[in-house]
């Protein structure tokens, strides 16, 4: 069994900012494969479903992100899932462009507040994680705004195919090829 989170803030506010793509991803596997990720449990909305033949919970926590390590220990204990191999963290990167993936099989928090409390709460960086990029911050932004701001509509065109994309990365993840998928997706985007 895997564990899909995507992370996020729970609130009407944060709809559709950048620092709400794991919920965005979330909803995207959901609508693909048919899952409805309505119950509360976990201190999280989660899901259960079947993807290429192997059982998922897709979860969304309820905590705020920088809280999001008390609601994915809660699924891990209860579950009983290999942090290593069945658990896939999706969550979005300044560090990235519009829309890029980049995935991995651990790794640190990176300045991710989100990641930060999972690290803490697992007690370890080895988890696989699935990075989607919303852009750089401008120079003179502040972080916590531009995380929390919106995206144009151009880069809401790009983030649809990044979320495409990472329903693609979730499918190989779950079927045991995250090397493929990080082959497939951590290239750099060529230039247009």
């Amino acid at each position: 069994m895997y564990i899909i989170a995507g992370l996020g803030n729970p609130d009407k506010q944060y709809e559709g900012t950048r620092h709400n793509v794991g919920f965005e991803v979330i909803d995207a596997i959901a609508d693909q494969y048919n899952i409805s990720v309505d119950t509360r449990k976990h201190r999280a909305l989660i899901g259960k479903g079947v993807i290429g033949g192997q059982k998922v919970i897709l979860a969304k926590p309820m905590t705020y992100m920088n809280l999001s390590g008390e609601s994915i220990i809660s699924l891990v204990d209860y579950y009983k899932v290999d942090i290593e191999q069945e658990l896939i963290i999706i969550y979005d990167d300044v560090s990235l462009g519009v829309g890029q993936l980049r995935i991995r099989a651990k790794g640190s928090a990176g300045g991710h507040n989100g990641i930060k409390s999972i690290i803490a709460h697992l007690g370890s960086q080895v988890f696989p994680r699935i990075k989607v990029g919303v852009g750089e911050k401008p120079p003179k932004y502040d972080l916590a705004d531009y995380v929390l701001g919106h995206f144009t509509k151009a880069e809401h065109e790009l983030m649809e195919e990044g979320y495409r994309n990472a329903v693609h990365a979730v499918e190989m993840m779950t079927a045991g090829e995250i090397q493929v998928a990080m082959n497939e997706y951590n290239r750099k985007k060529k230039e247009e």
